[in-house]
């Protein structure tokens, strides 16, 4: 008995459609996602010098007590409310945003309170902030 061999065919798996699935998976997650770009202030960190780079006129000091208060320049706020502060940044910066703001907090002073002083200086317009410190007693 002469039997004819049949042919087979090559087993193969067809990788086009998977490719195509790939490829619309990546344009959804493309178009799908947001890009936001993120505003925040500019922080920096104080170091320290011998020499003082601004006059006090020019330069707005924002010190902040342990029980919250504020006081801008040494002028008492008369209570804590965000827009108190930012009228009275405003008014002591006569319209030039560009002037430095100080934030001088006690250890004490709520987390709270510092980030309404940063809120403050940046709603209204400030991006030069720096954040006082103070060595610790036993470093020189």
């Amino acid at each position: 008995m002469n039997f004819k061999r049949q042919s087979k065919e090559e087993v193969s798996v067809n990788l086009t459609p998977l490719i195509d699935i790939v490829f619309l998976l990546l344009i959804f997650f493309m178009v799908s996602t947001t890009f936001t770009k993120e505003n925040h202030l500019t922080l920096d960190l104080p170091e320290a010098s011998t020499e003082a780079k601004q006059t006090a006129s020019e330069v707005i000091d924002i010190v902040i007590s342990a029980s919250g208060d504020y006081s801008i320049n040494d002028q008492a706020l008369v209570n804590n409310s965000v827009e108190t502060l930012k009228r009275a940044i405003l008014k002591t910066a006569d319209g030039r945003t560009g002037v430095p703001v100080i934030i001088t907090a006690d250890a004490q002073a709520t987390h709270e309170s510092v980030v309404k002083a940063m809120d403050a200086a940046g709603q209204t317009g400030f991006v030069n902030l720096s954040i006082t410190t103070r060595k610790p007693s036993g470093e020189k």
